[in-house]
């Protein structure tokens, strides 16, 4: 299945590019170049790459500059609301990349396998105080209620993965833990990038709130996409070795969905993943069979969809420019339709 990238999402890039790297290169040489090399802007030896600071799918600034737009200023006045919700998202991956052990992203070496743990946990506190520095500096309407926006939505992300972390150390999780961990994890931040463009330039509160709540919707549908990639998507779309994580057991949507089916596959699939020894390629073809089975594939894509209308429905209802509003739509679609 192949998805277009919104043209809102490569705008974004652009727009918001400079301003990250203005940023960065305001930090000291050591986290500097961790913090480049992370953004893409270097490559492991500090050498330009010559591209842009909003790197990935950069869909959390164009998110928030589209966010500005509903409220009806020119989305550069977003800029500093898109940079920092980036600079968030990217202190986020910094850590989960050490906490979870990965060891590539976006096609190339993780940061901490590069430069080590303690160079990569100080990269990602430098972008978390960048990102607030960012809000605060401006002198935007609401420069203070975009901060605390965005402060409550990182305590949120961190909730999250304090969650995600205790999940690996029990075989006990619920669906109902396992979406308020993703709705935490994810979520937050997704409704946060929604509507923090449009704090930041003074809107309507109805309109803040509305674009939070479609952001939480996206933000779940997201990660249930993202869970589903992380089983059968294909290397060369995720960065992340096939089946990455059931190679690290984790506790996603679609396995604890199977887990709790009460099926016999699930049974097989728990015994599975209770061996304390690493899963073989075999092996792990097999428990993706199995989570497929017990129906964890089935339950997360129609979950997906649920979300995805859920945040249609927000849309609907929250007052916006038409253009603003299909392009919503747009970002929202492109989020379950990536390719496989």
């Amino acid at each position: 299945m192949t998805a277009t990238i919104p043209e809102g999402v490569e705008s974004a890039r652009d727009l918001v590019g400079p301003a990250i790297a203005a940023a960065v290169d305001q930090l000291s040489p050591e986290v500097r170049i961790v913090a480049a090399y992370h953004l893409g802007l270097a490559d492991p030896a500090g050498r330009p790459t010559g591209r842009s600071g909003a790197g990935g799918k950069a869909l959390r600034p164009a998110l928030a500059l589209l966010s500005a737009r509903a409220a009806g200023a020119a989305p550069e006045h977003g800029v500093p609301a898109a940079a920092a919700v980036e600079f968030v998202h990217n202190f986020s991956l910094l850590h989960d990349d050490i906490m979870d052990g990965d060891t590539e992203r976006r096609h190339r070496p993780t940061a901490w396998t590069v430069y080590g743990v303690g160079a990569a946990i100080l990269a990602g506190d430098a972008m978390l105080a960048l990102a607030q520095d960012l809000l605060l500096e401006g002198s935007a309407p609401q420069n203070i209620w975009a901060s605390r926006c965005l402060s409550a939505a990182v305590q949120r992300l961190i909730a999250g993965q304090g969650a995600d972390l205790a999940f690996e150390r029990r075989d006990d999780v619920t669906l109902d833990e396992c979406r308020q961990m993703a709705g935490d994890k994810t979520a937050a931040l997704m409704a946060c990038a929604c509507s923090i463009g449009a704090i930041y330039v003074g809107a309507p509160a109805d309109l803040a709130m509305g674009l939070a709540g479609f952001g939480a919707h996206v933000g779940l549908a997201f990660q249930l996409t993202d869970d589903l990639l992380g089983i059968w998507g294909a290397p060369e779309i995720t960065g992340k070795p096939v089946r990455s994580d059931l190679r690290t057991r984790k506790k996603s949507l679609p396995v604890v969905a199977a887990l709790t089916s009460g099926t016999e596959p699930a049974r097989e699939l728990g015994a599975l993943l209770a061996q304390t020894e690493p899963l073989g390629e075999d092996e792990l073809i097999r428990a993706a069979g199995l989570v497929e089975a017990a129906g964890g594939r089935e339950w997360a894509e129609a979950e997906a969809e649920a979300a995805l209308a859920s945040a249609d429905k927000c849309l609907a209802e929250t007052d916006m420019p038409d253009n603003a509003r299909a392009e919503f739509a747009a970002i929202a679609q492109f989020i379950t339709t990536r390719q496989w």
